[in-house]
């Protein structure tokens, strides 16, 4: 068994940031159906601008919205503006074909990867 990379939100930017909030990160519900993301989804957080990596899990945010929100401590480490990727893997015994997306500047769908 490997954990394989299924699938991966490339060069969104985060929208908002919530310390308040419990934790998590907030993505907007297209993004999420079109890389296959589930609520309360592991995923792993990366960011291109500082280096920051971090563990959290998927929240649903309004559809078309592009809002990308970091939340509780998370927020310490990726803050608004940054461009992040979002990754979520599979532990399986066989190959995968992800779905990996790129999004452009305002997080809205460009292209599949």
């Amino acid at each position: 068994m490997r954990w394989i990379l299924r699938s991966k939100i490339h060069k969104a930017i985060v929208t908002e940031a919530d310390l308040n909030y419990i934790g998590s990160i907030t993505i907007d519900e297209d993004l999420i159906d079109k890389v296959g993301f589930w609520p309360g989804e592991k995923v792993l957080v990366v960011s291109n601008t500082s280096g920051a990596r971090l563990e959290t899990y998927v929240l649903v945010g309004k559809r078309n919205s592009g809002t990308i929100c970091m939340n509780g401590a998370a927020s310490h480490l990726i803050k608004v503006g940054e461009e992040i990727i979002i990754m979520g893997f599979e532990l399986t015994d066989k190959p995968l074909k992800p779905k990996n997306i790129l999004v452009d500047k305002d997080n809205k769908f460009v292209k599949y990867l």
